[in-house]
């Protein structure tokens, strides 16, 4: 089975065409796969279908074989290998998503290559109920949560798929790897969270140390930079336009003036080749 390993700032995933092949067991194809001993490796797997809704689709598995509804690196991985591709001929189109349609802008370069790629994240979410967090508030933002003995502040935000954030001095006072593993699975996300450790360098910088539900410390996370700049806006921290560095490389997130996100970033194909006995 053919398939592209793809990156975006470090956050690398195994690309599938699912126009060629059909796919029965995505879960086990993406534990298979993102294994990075015995396959190619990946925090996940993206293929890509016809769409009756969108101009293509795009189905996202993490490594652990769990789904996700959206991923952020991941949908500027997809946007560049299926236009390269030749799958949709447009620099401006639509993908179907669990967690909604979202636009896509491409800029490219004088041969068709992909340079940098700009999403409409869509509005972020803070109904608890809809995130999920088992809290009685009309938002999670800035609640307290103990782990480990240590009181943790939080907030909580949707942005596709749920996310928290904690602001941070120092990242050598936090165990990212220790906490975030035990808020992911905290009782009070019912649906697991991601996890956001974001230490601010000036009202239009932040660095973001993340750790994904259902694929662990990972080096980027585009969705999490942008619920990062969010809760920091809505907190009044930064502004509406802010330069994200992560631990594998940067992006830049916008705040529109009705409360859309925009995320725009690059993307960068690895290598091609062929996997057996995947399925």
């Amino acid at each position: 089975m053919e398939f592209t390993k793809m990156e975006a700032t470090g956050n690398d995933f195994v690309v599938f065409n699912g126009f060629k092949y059909s796919i029965d067991n995505y879960r086990d194809l993406a534990m298979k796969s993102c294994h990075r001993h015995y396959s190619v490796g990946g925090d996940g797997i993206l293929v890509c279908e016809k769409s009756d809704i969108a101009d293509v689709k795009m189905i996202y598995y993490n490594s652990d074989g769990s789904r996700g509804e959206m991923c952020g690196n991941g949908i500027r991985c997809f946007s560049k290998y299926v236009y390269e591709e030749g799958l949709v001929d447009s620099k401006v189109f639509k993908v179907e998503t669990l967690a909604g349609i979202k636009t896509i802008w491409l800029e490219t370069d004088n041969k068709g290559i992909v340079e940098t790629v700009k999403v409409n994240m869509g509005k972020p979410i803070f109904n608890p109920k809809a995130i999920p967090v088992d809290i009685d508030k009309e938002r999670v933002v800035e609640e307290t949560i103990k782990i480990e003995g240590k009181d943790i502040v939080y907030s909580s935000v949707l942005v596709g798929v749920p996310h928290t954030v904690i602001f941070i001095n120092d990242i050598e006072d936090f165990d990212i790897n220790e906490l975030g593993s035990k808020l992911e699975i905290d009782t009070i996300f019912p649906s697991k969270t991601n996890v956001n450790f974001v230490k601010i360098l000036d009202r239009n910088k932040i660095k973001v140390y993340t750790w994904e539900r259902g694929a662990g410390r990972t080096l980027g996370c585009g969705t999490g930079s942008c619920a990062s700049v969010v809760i920091g806006n809505l907190l009044g921290k930064l502004e509406k336009k802010v330069g994200v560095k992560t631990e594998g490389g940067e992006l830049q997130v916008e705040l529109g003036d009705k409360g859309e996100i925009y995320m725009k970033g690059w993307a960068n194909r690895i290598c091609n080749g062929t996997l057996y006995n995947l399925i």
